[in-house]
């Protein structure tokens, strides 16, 4: 059991980085060379919606410091546009310009071509719902550990010897 869930571990994480990869792949396909594939992937979870930095964060997983410095160079290539909030100045709300949300469709469109190859080939997953099960599970026996414990699995207050 312990060689199963270390090799998913490491496979998550190469998951993540190949996903990065594709998403560069991507971007450089369509010549964009202004933004990063990180980049590429906030503008699109972005989406039609208006975030602060927080809540950008807490829906992506994102760093806040990461997403701060990304927004920036969004807002400055022109990707993103930033307002303050009409309820509470001390916040940003952002959102997509019309050069990001050209740019969010094509994503998009890349990646309905993605699920197209993946249907119709038989190199790919047989069910994504089932992996996709397996990883919110993993995800919150995580979760679990963290709120219930420590991140070792061990009851609040105990040690590890």
């Amino acid at each position: 059991m312990k060689s199963a869930y270390l090799e998913s571990i490491a496979l998550i994480e190469r998951l993540h980085r190949r996903f990065l990869d594709v998403v560069r792949a991507e971007l450089e396909r369509l010549g964009i060379q202004d933004i990063n594939n990180v980049q590429g992937l906030i503008l699109f979870n972005v989406g039609a919606d208006e975030y602060t930095v927080g809540e950008l964060t807490q829906r992506g997983y994102y760093l806040g410091t990461n997403v701060t410095y990304n927004l920036k160079k969004l807002v400055e290539y022109g990707y993103v546009m930033q307002a303050r909030s009409a309820h509470d100045r001390r916040s940003v709300r952002i959102r997509l310009t019309e050069k990001g949300i050209k740019l969010r469709h094509a994503i998009d469109a890349a990646y309905d071509r993605h699920v197209e190859v993946l249907a119709g080939s038989g190199n790919g997953p047989k069910n994504l719902d089932e992996i996709n099960a397996a990883m919110r599970a993993l995800e919150r026996f995580w979760t679990e550990l963290l709120v219930g414990g420590t991140p070792l699995g061990l009851p609040r207050g105990e040690k590890a010897a």
